[in-house]
């Protein structure tokens, strides 16, 4: 075994050095691959965000309340929306509308924030929707801000419908699924499948998956 070794070590030093670079390679193109796809992905579709005045457990509950209502407002204006630039359109035109309806559920539960709303594009983290995760990326969104909004967010996606279902939930249902499988591309469909990974994984060299993990 020595003398194999001494014969061969070079060559196996070698080898080994080429597959951590191939590996390397290889899991650099995975991530350009990755942040190409959501940035396609994010051309198709709008994002919906609430930001809770804090983390206390009575703002966090008053966010899911705002959430609750501007989202049974916005499921109906949104009905039959046929594309992400329809809905934007849509969700624009009633941006005014958004403010008064966060804005008076704030007050029935006895608060005096103020609300804002915006159409803006935003930074999210990678989300799951049902079966689907959303890679982590800037996406178009409304924004609805109750107050300082420096709480923990809530945020879905608002284009195709994948969290408005006869109330506010992450409930993806079928008609959401042929939605999300004609605006997106096949690849970008794939990619956001839940059984789909994100990270490199190489099959028959775990060592790397450890190492590149």
């Amino acid at each position: 075994m020595k003398a194999f070794f001494q014969k061969y070590g070079k060559v196996l030093e070698t080898v080994f050095l080429l597959v951590i670079l191939a590996g390397g390679c290889l899991w650099k193109y995975q991530e350009w691959k990755l942040q190409q796809t959501q940035q396609e992905i994010a051309q198709k579709v709008l994002r919906f965000h609430v930001r809770a005045n804090s983390d206390s457990r009575e703002d966090q509950a008053l966010k899911l309340r705002v959430r609750d209502a501007v989202g049974a407002m916005m499921q109906q204006v949104l009905e039959g929306v046929e594309d992400v630039a329809e809905c934007s359109r849509i969700v624009e035109a009633n941006l005014a509308a958004v403010v008064d309806t966060a804005q008076q559920t704030v007050y029935e539960e006895g608060y005096t924030y103020t609300v804002s709303a915006q159409m803006e594009s935003t930074e999210f983290p990678q989300k799951a929707y049902g079966n689907y995760i959303f890679p982590a990326g800037e996406y178009q969104a409304l924004n609805v801000v109750i107050g300082s909004g420096k709480g923990r967010n809530w945020w879905c996606v608002m284009y195709p419908n994948l969290c408005f279902h006869d109330a506010v939930y992450e409930v993806v249902d079928e008609e959401a699924e042929k939605t999300l499988q004609r605006v997106l591309s096949e690849d970008e469909y794939d990619a956001v499948l839940k059984s789909g990974e994100y990270r490199i994984r190489f099959k028959y060299l775990d060592f790397l998956n450890r190492f590149f993990s």
